[in-house]
């Protein structure tokens, strides 16, 4: 009896070592090994005209084919539950042109009051957001103003500049037909649908549609959650029809997921903080699937695996504050909650938001997804192909356990389209050698 429990001491000693060793690597992954050649004509500068005909790649366990995305739905797994995330782009771009003639371009990032999205939208009065701002040098003081027609009545728009925040700036609105015309409809009117800056062109009225999923439901994202623009009713009809159960949550993708990493190492790179909200019932349908999911999209990745380390925070302080449930960058890879299984921290979470009284929770994340990371949540995951030296091709390459070269290969040699617009791959890990 006596050996065995020295055994035991010596396996736990020695995975608590190699898991300190694998975190301390993880701060010195380079960047620069995760480029790979692509070309302009490579990325889709508008979709296929029918979204489910787009192609997918089918990467399982380390065997790569190709099908078209209709097909996705005889690769999943009967009784598997999908996860989708529900988030509507907003139309954030506002531009507004002064008296000498310079056009100012303001970019709305975030809801800063009211913080809250859904309140934020319905205000009909003034509002304050986090924004960047074009062509800033001209706009040193004073108001901007519009002229815009809404309902068919005339109303004057203001923009005011009230600093900086951090690394954005604050700015204030106000409108006239105060409390007849909210902030939703201004934006409906006048702003611009903001297409990922790599399109290099401007938007056109099908963005409208073809930059939306169509279960896009939440308004607050700067940028759509492109794996999920490929489904098309028939394809969700399909999914439903072979017994795959399906999940919506919500998180607003930020600008911040077009940022470059510009450091040699991504330890030296800070990620945008995005903000979720999950319904309990959706973290209890997860349970019920022994805490595993289908993701579609990255964004829905960063929220399933952040609800793991959010239920690691209740299992350690039972009356957390749900603002303190935010799961900070580099979090996810100290030592805490190696042995908590996803099912013990969902229910965990669950049980909080019992004694909370909450039917839903509303939280932020901010964490990355780096090779070395150990998935929780997700065992199958449905995402575009992503950038050059990006956080999200580090994400996929955590995923498929360093074997994303072979992926992308294979798709710049079949004629593969690149980014928001382009086409899809189903990835299903399996083992392998390289950790890059």
């Amino acid at each position: 009896m006596l050996g065995n429990e020295k055994k035991s001491w010596l396996s736990f000693c020695i995975s608590l070592v190699f898991r300190n060793f694998v975190a301390m690597k993880l701060h010195d992954v380079h960047i620069s090994d995760y480029d790979y050649p692509l070309t302009d004509d490579r990325i889709a500068k508008y979709p296929v005209a029918k979204r489910d005909t787009s192609k997918l790649l089918i990467y399982n366990k380390g065997v790569i084919s190709q099908d078209s995305f209709s097909s996705l739905p005889s690769y999943l797994p009967h009784g598997a539950l999908m996860v989708f995330n529900n988030t509507k782009v907003i139309q954030a771009r506002l531009h507004f042109q002064k008296d000498t003639g310079a056009l100012i371009e303001i970019f709305l990032l975030e809801p800063f009051a009211p913080s809250d999205y859904e309140q934020m939208f319905q205000t009909t009065d003034t509002c304050k957001w986090l924004c960047l701002i074009g062509n800033a040098k001209k706009w040193k003081e004073g108001a901007l103003l519009r002229t815009i027609s809404i309902k068919g009545r005339e109303l004057q728009l203001q923009a005011r500049h009230i600093g900086e925040h951090g690394t954005s700036q604050l700015v204030e609105f106000q409108w006239s037909l105060q409390k007849e015309v909210s902030f939703a409809e201004i934006l409906d009117a006048v702003g611009e649908l903001p297409i990922p800056p790599y399109l290099n062109r401007k938007s056109e009225e099908s963005d409208k549609t073809t930059y939306q999923t169509v279960y896009s439901k939440i308004k607050g994202s700067v940028a759509a959650p492109t794996a999920g623009l490929h489904f098309t009713p028939s394809v969700l009809q399909q999914i439903d029809d072979n017994g795959i159960e399906r999940a919506e949550l919500t998180l607003h993708v930020g600008a911040g997921t077009f940022r470059p990493v510009k450091s040699d190492t991504i330890s030296g790179h800070e990620m945008h903080t995005e903000y979720i909200a999950v319904r309990k019932n959706v973290i209890e349908r997860l349970i019920a699937h022994g805490g595993k999911a289908i993701a579609v999209g990255t964004t829905s990745v960063r929220t399933l695996e952040s609800l793991y380390y959010m239920g690691l925070k209740v299992m350690a302080e039972p009356d957390i504050s749900e603002t303190r449930l935010h799961v900070d960058q580099w979090e996810p890879y100290n030592d805490a909650g190696a042995d908590v299984s996803s099912v013990e921290a969902l229910q965990a979470l669950v049980s909080w938001m019992d004694r909370k009284s909450l039917s839903v929770l509303h939280s932020s994340t901010q964490i990355i997804i780096v090779p070395g990371y150990t998935y929780h949540v997700v065992n199958m995951l449905v995402t575009n192909f992503h950038q050059p030296k990006s956080t999200l091709l580090l994400l996929v390459s955590a995923f498929v356990r360093g074997q994303w070269r072979l992926i992308y290969d294979y798709a710049l040699a079949n004629d593969f389209r690149f980014l928001s617009y382009g086409d899809s791959s189903l990835l299903i890990p399996g083992e392998a050698e390289s950790t890059k």
